[in-house]
């Protein structure tokens, strides 16, 4: 008995090695995820507004309006749409990650539901994955996600200045504007919606 106790205990240090090595790297996976998950939503919902549906982005459906309407749900299309455009660009631009994680459950869950049932095929699979990151996110930001609520004391929290939110939100501003001017020349608003990603990204050295 006594030398098995001394072989666990001999390999106690790896083993919390390995356990703080692991933590390390799914910290460094949470920007790259934030940032998938932003590019995802940002740009589906500005390909459902764009003219033309001419925006980049590699999930669908762009129709979505089109297909909802016959139920008189094109508002709700276009109330998605926007979501997605303002979610995605939290996500994005990393600045307020954490609200835009704990905005794209219930976006996400809303998504779910009206492809399942509409039975499309694959979409709710895509989905599903889609939400399983959301939820990665929140469990990595969980000292963040408790410290709002007041249950954990926020350590490492990061104080924004009005300043530089000011500009992260010309930024956003940019990108909606972008939407209507893609109706008269779609290339001046992927111009401006470009220096509108830019402007959020860099919004950072104003803090």
């Amino acid at each position: 008995m006594w030398p098995s106790v001394t072989f666990i205990g001999k390999n106690c240090p790896s083993i919390i090695s390995i356990n703080s090595l692991m933590i390390r790297l799914l910290q460094k996976l949470v920007k790259p995820t934030s940032i998938f998950l932003g590019f995802t939503f940002f740009g589906a919902g500005m390909a459902k507004l764009y003219f033309e549906h001419r925006y980049f982005g590699w999930i669908g459906p762009v129709w979505l309006e089109e297909r909802l309407e016959p139920y008189d749900l094109a508002l709700y299309a276009r109330f998605i749409a926007f979501s997605q455009i303002i979610i995605g660009y939290l996500l994005l631009t990393i600045r307020y990650r954490l609200l835009g994680a704990i905005m794209a459950v219930p976006l996400v869950l809303n998504i779910l539901m009206v492809t399942i049932s509409q039975n499309w095929r694959g979409t709710p699979f895509v989905l599903s994955v889609l939400l399983l990151m959301v939820v990665f996110l929140l469990v990595m930001e969980g000292k963040r996600l408790l410290g709002i609520v007041g249950i954990h004391a926020i350590a490492n929290f990061t104080e924004y200045t009005r300043k530089g939110t000011i500009i992260w939100g010309i930024g956003l501003v940019l990108n909606l504007i972008s939407i209507y001017i893609s109706f008269f020349n779609v290339h001046i608003g992927w111009g401006i919606s470009i220096i509108g990603l830019v402007i959020s990204w860099m919004s950072y050295r104003w803090d």
